[in-house]
């Protein structure tokens, strides 16, 4: 037998051995997606455990799948796994958040040919909307003071999944489809670059998302399915879909809008004006409440701490400082507005070029192993990392939609942040009081650094080591 025929089947022998351990890997996953509704009513573990569980059976199966060979059956029991994870969670009523009852609210009143942003939930106007939906009204949040704060296209989609089907259960399985789209679109971009379809493992088994998607049916899976939509089409290099896809997630969520410098491409104005269309049109629908159709937004920046700088973490850090302590929030604003500046400066240069002869590798798609014409996922990533470790979110699923970027570009310090947070988020720091909330974040933060750290050094190290390899032949 040849040492070519012996060397494939090693491979084919170390593939089977793969999807054996990935296959108990998956059903450990499962049996703790199963002990996290099981933790809702009785306690066992708590959700500390079964978070921490999660997290390193996540980590185990990760590097399963980036070191060891896999075959054509792999894929079929990381989607397995995955689907069976979600409808563990599907019936079971949410019980870490209650925002999902508003979608489904906002839906019924839109139905009633009433606009979700003229009213709060408790005003009297909608008291003939409450008995036959008597579940959704009684579990909203801030239903007697807020109106929504979601934007239009997301209120298209509450129209059309409660036109379906007006309940919480419905509205998870929409959100749960969404994520369907969002692994359609990674493992597109992960074949088209040249990697193996079997890593979209990293999205579809992230606990995070088991979490926060499957068992609370949070909003972000939506923005995050549009975000995937338009990251594949500025990757087959589609203007107008990049810009239809990246308007229906900053409409959906504000936050994907941190992404435009990334997706948007040096004399190419179709992207931007399509997105500008798209966010005027759906404003356009609910124009006649006027300025209200800004919902809650103004009472929620108020409420979470960014107007006081109570939210930031790095501005309450640098106030801890000798000198400091009367750091006022302009000054971090100006700070933040000095970061983002720079990081824009980079994605004009490496992301925006135009003409495919234009397009050139970088550093970082060296470093990344990306192909040259998916210059502008760095940048992308960057944005969005950027933003999230500058305002420093405190619920596990705000940081959801680094977890495709992760997938696509793996990376230790995002994976701290997320699996970090997430953890972190269901032990007792989660508490929620301005103490526990600086703590975590120290613990949180300073893990990151340390993630990064280790980081470099080993990209650096590969870096070296790939490029001696090259060099070795002709010396």
């Amino acid at each position: 037998m040849s040492q070519e025929r012996i060397q494939l089947r090693h491979a084919g022998v170390r593939a089977w051995l793969t999807n054996i351990v990935l296959s108990v890997l998956g059903f450990i996953l499962l049996d703790l997606t199963r002990q996290l509704i099981k933790e809702f009513h009785h306690f066992t573990i708590g959700f500390s455990g079964v978070s921490g569980w999660s997290v390193l059976v996540y980590l185990a199966a990760m590097a399963l799948i980036l070191t060891q060979p896999v075959n054509r059956y792999t894929f079929a029991i990381i989607l397995t796994i995955a689907i069976a994870c979600r409808l563990v969670t599907l019936l079971p009523e949410p019980f870490m958040s209650s925002d999902i009852y508003r979608y489904a609210w906002d839906g019924v009143v839109q139905h009633a040919h009433i606009s979700p942003y003229r009213y709060v939930p408790g005003d009297p106007a909608l008291t003939a909307l409450r008995a036959p939906n008597q579940d959704l009204f009684d579990h909203i949040n801030r239903r007697d003071y807020a109106h929504t704060i979601y934007p239009p296209v997301s209120q298209f989609l509450f129209f059309l999944i409660t036109f379906l089907n007006p309940t919480v259960t419905f509205m998870k399985l929409a959100m749960i489809l969404m994520e369907g789209l969002t692994m359609y679109s990674l493992v597109h971009l992960l074949t088209g670059m040249g990697f193996a379809r079997e890593r979209v493992l990293l999205y579809a088994w992230c606990p995070l998302l088991i979490w926060e998607i499957g068992s609370s049916g949070h909003l972000d899976s939506a923005a995050m399915a549009f975000i995937a939509l338009a990251l594949l089409a500025r990757y087959r290099g589609r203007p107008l879909a990049t810009g239809v896809f990246l308007g229906a997630a900053i409409f959906i969520k504000f936050y994907p809008l941190i992404l435009f410098p990334a997706l948007f491409r040096r004399g190419d104005y179709k992207m931007p004006a399509i997105l500008a269309a798209l966010g005027a049109f759906s404003y356009a629908c609910y124009a006649t409440v006027g300025m209200r159709v800004f919902g809650f937004l103004g009472g929620y920046i108020q409420e979470e701490g960014m107007r006081s700088g109570a939210r930031y973490f790095l501005l309450e850090l640098t106030q801890h400082i000798p000198g400091l302590h009367v750091l006022p929030v302009p000054a971090y604003m100006v700070f933040v507005a000095c970061v983002f500046a720079a990081i824009l400066v980079w994605c004009w240069k490496t992301a925006s070029s135009l003409a495919p002869g234009e397009v050139r590798g970088s550093l970082w798609t060296e470093a990344l192993n990306l192909p040259a014409t998916a210059n502008f996922l760095p940048p992308a990533m960057v944005l969005a990392f950027a933003m999230m470790l500058l305002f420093s979110p405190h619920y596990p699923w705000y940081v959801a939609w680094l977890v495709p970027f992760f997938t696509l570009m793996p990376s230790l310090p995002l994976l701290a942040y997320t699996s970090g947070l997430f953890y972190l988020c269901a032990t007792q720091l989660g508490a929620g009081t301005a103490e526990s909330e600086f703590l975590l974040n120290r613990i949180l933060y300073t893990g990151v650094l340390v993630a990064l750290g280790i980081d470099v050094v080993w990209r650096q190290w590969t870096m070296r080591h790939s490029v001696a390899q090259r060099r070795s032949p002709h010396e």
